[in-house]
């Protein structure tokens, strides 16, 4: 199993549910966050004093998936969020050890569909 971790513009997010249902995937979470990297944010004026926004509106998705959907998963978010612009987001794959599905008690492969 792998966990893809994706951070990408707020304006994409409805492009990125869309991957749920075209490749059939059965849970993702979204998180609200501000970061920087290359984008580096932007500056205003407020009230003559110069304002420096270092961090920028993202989405964070996570979702575990199984291994033989990672590159599927991953290729579609690179579709979807590309826009060849600074700021388009990055995506962390990492492997997971194990899953339980609370309700059920299954392990694994189960736990995940």
């Amino acid at each position: 199993m792998k966990k893809i971790e994706a951070f990408i513009r707020p304006e994409q997010l409805e492009d990125m549910k869309e991957i749920l249902d075209t490749l059939q995937l059965s849970g993702l979470s979204i998180m609200q966050v501000m970061g920087c990297g290359n984008q580096k944010g932007w500056k205003e004026f407020v009230r003559g004093a110069e304002i420096d926004y270092q961090f920028l509106p993202k989405i964070k998705m996570e979702m575990i998936v199984l291994d033989e959907q990672a590159d599927s998963v991953v290729d579609s978010i690179v579709s979807k969020a590309y826009t060849g612009e600074f700021g388009d987001g990055k995506i962390f794959i990492s492997d997971i050890g194990d899953a339980v599905r609370i309700r059920t008690g299954e392990r694994g492969r189960k736990a995940v569909r």
